[in-house]
């Protein structure tokens, strides 16, 4: 997938006059919901103030102790509700951290998933990249410290990193407000359907395996008609995780 990310320098008048206010906490009567999620130490709490203020609304997960955070902007008269999930190096739910992470985006279904990544520990980043866009179809990368990456002579291509992963990437360095006009307008395309992305899935799976999968997969579907992502439930059901199973049971996947 070819992915262009408008330059915000094409319209910098209208993002600095009307295009964009930061609403802190005041979340309410929201158009879309954005996730935002990551590794620790990639800055994303630093992306997180960059969109919303420096404002937050702090509370707790529903039955955990794991924190949570809210804020919001309104761009182009349409508000976003932003909710920065717990920072985990997996969605495989062996801690509260990474099931709370893994539930938002995936019953929660936000309308876009930010991933951030640190730039100079692209590659160890990237196993979480992966795993949420086996769940979710509307993701953008936002490629942070990238004044790091450059003082330590990094060089990422872009463009091939898009192409290779299906979504959007932006390049930002967030303690400085670079790139956070593209990251928003980005999100904004993502969320009213003018980008569509076309995520890295899964692929070579052996054949028992991806006949388990297609098969449950259906039941699922036949059970619950609006189910999200029933291929990814399925890989977790045949993997035992006894968190997936329960919600089953409970019917809380939908």
């Amino acid at each position: 997938m070819e992915t262009k990310v408008k330059s915000a320098c094409d319209t910098c008048a209208h993002f600095n006059a009307d295009g964009l206010k930061k609403l802190g906490i005041h979340t309410d009567n929201f158009d879309f919901v954005v996730a935002l999620a990551g590794n620790p130490n990639t800055g994303k709490s630093t992306v997180f103030n960059a969109l919303t203020g420096l404002r937050q609304h702090t509370g707790n997960w529903p039955g955990k102790t794991v924190t949570r955070a809210e804020g919001g902007f309104e761009y182009n008269t349409q508000k976003f509700k932003l909710v920065d999930l717990p920072g985990t190096y997996s969605l495989l739910s062996t801690s509260e951290d990474e099931e709370a992470a893994r539930d938002f985006i995936l019953f929660g279904k936000p309308n876009v998933t930010v991933i951030v990544v640190d730039a100079n520990r692209l590659e160890r980043n990237l196993n979480l990249v992966l795993q949420i866009l086996e769940i979710t179809d509307k993701a953008v990368l936002c490629l942070n410290l990238m004044d790091e990456a450059k003082r330590n002579n990094i060089s990422i291509d872009e463009r091939t990193l898009a192409r290779d992963l299906g979504i959007p990437v932006v390049p930002t360095s967030a303690r400085f407000n670079q790139g956070i006009p593209e990251l928003i307008q980005t999100i904004s395309e993502i969320a009213n359907g003018t980008i569509i992305c076309k995520p890295h899935r899964i692929k070579n799976v052996p054949d028992n395996i991806e006949k388990a999968v297609k098969t449950l997969a259906a039941e699922i579907e036949k059970e619950f008609p609006n189910i999200p992502n029933s291929r990814w439930i399925a890989f977790r059901l045949l993997e035992g995780d006894t968190q997936i199973i329960n919600a089953l049971k409970a019917g809380e996947l939908v």
